[in-house]
């Protein structure tokens, strides 16, 4: 056996109805508290009362889109104004990365430029970030249990990452009921995300027994709960198979890493306008074609693992690769799933897009090596 490692967050409380229970777990915390939130005061007002209840003095900020650099600046001048002693964030992903970034960044001296990858100098963080609690209202980017934050750089056209382990939150609460009233399109995306996640990390070249574990115990509950979801968004229990299964999708990313969905999605996210689980579950069949075809072509044992992905998304013991991509088409389908080009991205887009795409770290795990030539068919397909 290989040896590897796992790291997550130093807790996950997990169920429906807990995010009560913050109440009594936010001793380290601290005395004030920067909420950071989605567009929407949903949740957020509920969790200040919750908090003021304590007696934590609060202040917050909202996220209406995927976070930038200069948002998160602006964040940590609020901490920093406030003497916040803690973060918690309660969204999307985007609102759980800028939160993380922001605890990160304010016990760091210095630009967020100086720490962040591909535009910045790269260089480690000095300090411990401040206490940090990720409290996601999606189920889907698993960002509540992993150690970087994805940042938008508008004028790079390009999303980079600030990443450490110390990232790693604090304390990570999963409560599946603020999931429930999630309209149909931010289901599909963030839930097909998550499931693409899951399968990514299963077929990675980092991934783990402990990260396997996580992927054959998920991914048929994800594909479960997605089918069902896809006929009617009221069913709590589904909505319980998704959240958990996202959760588990951070712990398999964050030990395994992805692949090349997530590798070409990243750029694509930073060039268009485009929802990035949108881009994922697009891109998501097309990738799996083509990694089956070339692992298929190159006669490499991990073609065992495709076959193993049949089952787990259909639930027929007899089926195999064919079936999960299948599968995954039908999914879109049902969704319905628009293409690359109806988020804007031509032809011509296609060169800077592989550029970009060959040079992200999710390439790293993808299950077989990709060539330009091959990521250039890929993103022609998903036109």
């Amino acid at each position: 056996m290989n040896p590897f490692e796992f790291a997550t967050a130093q807790r996950i409380v997990f169920g429906r109805g807990q995010l009560k229970s913050l109440g009594t777990l936010t001793p380290e915390l601290g005395s004030r508290v920067l909420i950071v939130s989605g567009r929407s005061r949903r949740f957020a007002d509920p969790l200040q009362s919750l908090l003021s209840d304590q007696n934590l003095e609060t202040h917050g900020l909202s996220v209406d889109q995927e976070p930038t650099i200069d948002l998160v600046r602006s964040g940590v001048r609020q901490v920093r104004i406030h003497h916040a002693t803690s973060v918690v964030s309660i969204g999307g992903g985007s609102a759980i990365d800028a939160g993380k970034a922001i605890a990160a960044l304010a016990a760091n001296p210095g630009d967020p430029l100086d720490y962040l990858e591909v535009i910045g100098k790269g260089s480690p963080l000095q300090q411990p970030p401040l206490p940090f609690v990720a409290i996601p209202t999606t189920a889907g980017t698993g960002a509540e249990v992993t150690k970087n934050a994805v940042l938008a750089s508008p004028e790079n056209r390009v999303k980079v990452s600030l990443r450490a382990p110390s990232m790693l939150p604090r304390l990570a609460i999963v409560d599946p009921a603020l999931t429930d009233t999630l309209p149909r399109a931010i289901t599909a995306s963030s839930g097909i995300d998550a499931l693409t996640q899951l399968i990514e990390a299963f077929l990675s070249r980092k991934a783990t027994p402990l990260t396997d574990a996580l992927c054959l115990q998920a991914i048929p509950r994800a594909a479960r709960a997605l089918t069902a979801l896809s006929h009617s968004l009221e069913n709590p229990a589904a909505r319980d198979d998704l959240a958990y299964s996202a959760l588990s999708s951070g712990l398999a990313l964050a030990n395994a890493g992805l692949g090349a969905v997530h590798g070409l999605a990243g750029p694509l996210g930073g060039m268009f306008h485009a929802p990035h689980g949108a881009l994922c579950a697009h891109l998501l069949p097309i990738v799996l074609e083509h990694n089956h075809r070339l692992l298929k072509a190159s006669g490499s044992s991990r073609i065992e693992r495709f076959n193993e992905l049949g089952p787990l998304l259909t639930g027929d013991a007899g089926s195999g690769s064919a079936a999960a991509i299948d599968f995954t088409h039908s999914l879109n389908r049902s969704f319905g799933v628009a293409s690359l080009s109806s988020h804007g991205v031509r032809a011509s887009d296609i060169p800077l897009i592989v550029e970009k795409g060959s040079r992200a770290s999710s390439m790293k795990g993808n299950p077989v090596p990709l060539t330009e030539p091959a990521l250039k068919d890929i993103l022609e397909a998903a036109l």
